[in-house]
């Protein structure tokens, strides 16, 4: 009996011990997949000047083309194969999204389940091909006409440039969401998140060695430094209480008798996060309002100039106006994709559906009404929580020129990601865990004597 419950022991030990080096085997791939994609921002497009590329986006890097860059790593600064990075991949993601509630074929292939899903995954994956098609065709046509202080961007313009350009940036982006996928299903967390992820804390150190840099020569004091490195530490603990604060609706379920057998009863909850939005607010409203002072770098008419200038110089980082048209869109953008994301209807149909009711309400239209109620109060204070997040960057930045982008959108995205991916790893770990307690407990019923 001994040696068979050392054997048992033995099994077990190895049991867990293949379980955790496959979380390892995970980690390595999703650290593998990541290095590829950082060496692949810095192969060039071909036919393509990067000096004359980084001299143009130092000049207009207060625009689109400054925030962008920022999310590919320096890919579209230094014009690589990865220069659309994933982003065609997430403007397809959420125009399929927002279509899926507007469009009634959509919103039934919502519902049909996995079927359903691999259909919206491969109407996307369409819309990411001509959304890539569409801006690199139109970057390739904007490089054949630039021009800096080392000459033009592109030596040899033509239909070759334009056609090797368009498939090498669209193909760039496709590998980038094959190996995001490749990611989810072999490595840990979500593989897109963790691309751009990558990206923005890809220039982090050299952004933090410059205001280090700063602190040295004199230009920033000492003690300034260390507040705005108290506040970047503070803000990340707010980011990361509040993207972990939830409502929990209590949820009952009646009981219910099925032949001799009692069903049901069950006392849950119904979890509403206080930023369900997430980070669409604060890309949508940046988008906007960056888009004027990018059409006013490029523009060349000098009619047009005039007035274009006028509203970018009126929208630049830190003045009023963009700071309270900033916190307007941010706040608009809010409630408007928590509808999107959320339909209080549908939930309470579906509550009722199953029998399940919140205690004090009456199933149906009155769940829905507090549904809404409660999601419109939970919206506001998420709003006024990204407008905090977002503005203050934005203030330390403009008044006090600190070269480091602690831009509100990143830090979302930075806390977002890895909150997730150690959420997955944890969660990884502890079902290897729960194996490991059901193998002891059969270890035991196999070792426990038996009565006569």
């Amino acid at each position: 009996m001994a040696s068979a419950a050392e054997q048992l022991a033995a099994n077990l030990n190895l049991g867990v011990l293949s379980k955790a080096t496959e979380l390892k085997k995970r980690i390595w791939f999703t650290l593998g997949a990541l290095l590829v994609y950082r060496i692949g921002t810095y192969v060039p497009v071909p036919g393509v000047d990067a000096a004359v590329m980084g001299e143009i986006l130092r000049q207009h890097g207060g625009g689109i083309l400054g925030m962008f860059d920022m999310f590919t790593g320096g890919a579209l600064g230094r014009m690589t194969v990865f220069a659309l990075n994933i982003m065609p991949y997430i403007s397809a993601s959420i125009i399929i999204q927002l279509m899926t509630a507007a469009v009634p074929t959509l919103e039934a292939l919502k519902k049909e389940g996995e079927s359903g899903r691999k259909k919206l995954n491969q109407y996307t994956r369409y819309l990411t091909v001509l959304i890539a098609v569409f801006q690199a065709w139109g970057i390739a046509i904007g490089l054949q006409g630039m021009r800096g202080n080392f000459g033009p961007a592109v030596q040899n313009p033509g239909t070759f440039f334009l056609l090797s350009c368009v498939i090498t940036l669209v193909g760039g982006t496709m590998f980038l969401m094959w190996l995001g996928e490749q990611i989810t299903a072999r490595g840990v967390g979500n593989g897109i998140s963790l691309i751009i992820f990558a990206g923005i804390v890809a220039n982090l150190p050299s952004a933090l060695v410059a205001t280090l840099e700063l602190g040295r020569t004199g230009a920033l004091s000492t003690f300034f430094i260390i507040f705005f490195l108290l506040v970047a530490i503070a803000v990340i603990c707010l980011v990361v209480f509040v993207e972990q604060a939830q409502r929990r609706i209590p949820v009952q379920y009646p009981k219910r008798q099925v032949g001799n057998r009692m069903f049901g009863g069950e006392n849950t909850h119904l979890p509403l996060k206080l930023n369900t939005a997430g980070v669409i607010p604060p890309i949508f409203a940046s988008s906007l309002l960056l888009l004027p002072a990018t059409v006013a770098g490029f523009s060349t008419d000098p009619a047009d100039e005039g007035w274009l200038t006028r509203i970018a110089n009126l929208l630049a980082h830190g003045q009023p106006l963009y700071m309270a048209l900033y916190m307007a869109l941010i706040i608009f953008f809010a409630f408007f994709y928590t509808a999107v994301v959320f339909n209080p209807q549908e939930t309470a149909d579906n509550l009722k559906k199953y029998g399940g009711f919140i205690p004090g309400i009456r199933p149906g239209q009155h769940t829905a009404d507090y549904f809404d109620r409660v999601l419109t109060r939970l919206t506001a204070v998420g709003a006024i929580y990204l407008s905090v997040v977002c503005i203050l960057p934005e203030i330390l930045i403009s008044n006090y020129g600190v070269p480091f982008y602690f831009g509100g959108t990143s830090l979302l995205i930075i806390v977002s990601v890895t909150m997730d991916t150690v959420a997955q790893i944890q969660s990884h770990l502890f079902a290897h865990q729960y194996e490991g307690l059901i193998r002891k407990a059969r270890l035991g019923g196999r070792g426990a004597p038996r009565g006569r």
